[in-house]
């Protein structure tokens, strides 16, 4: 079962859509990442999921069930944290989430546990006495994504979370999200830090233009633009020799040598990729290492976002 599916949603502002017949499929318990540059319709696919922006047309299911402009009884079932959070600077850090506690209902002996089991969860106890505006830029980032969690919900909506963070900020909040992930949460987070979302993302989406272009595991939307490989052979022998012999094979596209190595972009699947080998050593070049370099997550995204996959 899906946690949050979108059906044909649609978005519009006066002329401009936004957000496009958007199917999305995120399963329960998955971190899922969407990637897409400004203006693709992320923030917006966001407050849709949050109930904050009701759609121009399609459906919202949260479980699978339909939400039929429900909206309060979302708001419950997700934690949404915008890329800009306003905060109560003039409220120590426990009195800003007792606050939202309250606005949910939470009794007051559960509010006292929950809190400090937040400030712990986001590393924020010794703080719970600060105001909040002595905090630093992260401590309120995990402050904010606190108040996303103190109605525990099973879906967090999370837009830029580690925008405008340092490094060491940035390493704390992908941590804080594993363990979310950990936790049995389903957390969807746009961002725009592509190679920490490969690391982080159990999934991805990718948006451009308000349409979801591809969705899924990333090894899977790798091999949809796989049919243009690269690799990479190390040769002990005549560089400019195997330079030559693989230049003139079906397939190869460019042959470039890359220090005592030669980086090679072919067409082809992997029995073609073993005939480059074996032509190769059948021409007594010493291959020390062949294999294939990985499609990082950036490429991905800019293959799929030029149109170059159909």
């Amino acid at each position: 079962m899906y946690a949050i599916e979108t059906r044909n949603l649609n978005r519009r502002f006066g002329k401009v859509w936004a957000v496009q017949d958007l199917n999305l499929g995120v399963p329960q318990g998955v971190l899922y990442g969407l990637i897409g540059p400004n203006g693709a319709g992320k923030t917006t696919t966001l407050r849709m999921l949050a109930g904050l922006l009701e759609p121009s047309s399609g459906e919202i299911l949260v479980n699978g069930q339909p939400v039929n402009h429900n909206w309060r009884d979302l708001q419950r079932q997700i934690g949404y944290m915008p890329d800009f959070f306003g905060v109560y600077e003039d409220l120590l850090v426990w009195e800003y989430l007792d606050f939202f506690a309250r606005c949910y209902g939470i009794p007051a002996e559960r509010r006292k546990r929950v809190i400090s089991e937040l400030l712990d969860l986001v590393d924020l106890g010794e703080k719970r006495d600060a105001y909040v505006q002595t905090l630093s830029r992260g401590m309120r980032q995990r402050l904010c994504l606190a108040h996303a969690l103190v109605h525990d919900p099973q879906v967090l909506l999370l837009d830029e979370p580690a925008s405008g963070l340092d490094p060491r900020a940035r390493v704390e909040m992908r941590e804080l999200l594993r363990e979310l992930g950990a936790m049995g949460k389903t957390v969807i987070l746009s961002s725009h830090i592509l190679t920490e979302l490969a690391e982080l993302c159990d999934a991805v989406g990718i948006i451009e233009k308000g349409q979801l272009v591809a969705s899924g595991p990333l090894d899977e939307i790798r091999r949809r633009i796989q049919d243009a490989h690269t690799l990479r052979i190390k040769v002990l022998s005549d560089l400019e020799h195997a330079e030559e012999i693989l230049s003139r094979q079906a397939g190869v596209n460019r042959v470039a040598p890359v220090d005592d190595s030669l980086e090679v972009d072919f067409i082809g699947d992997e029995h073609a990729a073993a005939d480059l080998l074996e032509v190769l050593l059948a021409n007594r070049v010493r291959v020390a290492s062949f294999a294939e370099t990985a499609t990082d997550l950036e490429e991905v995204f800019l293959r799929l976002t030029k149109g170059e996959v159909a």
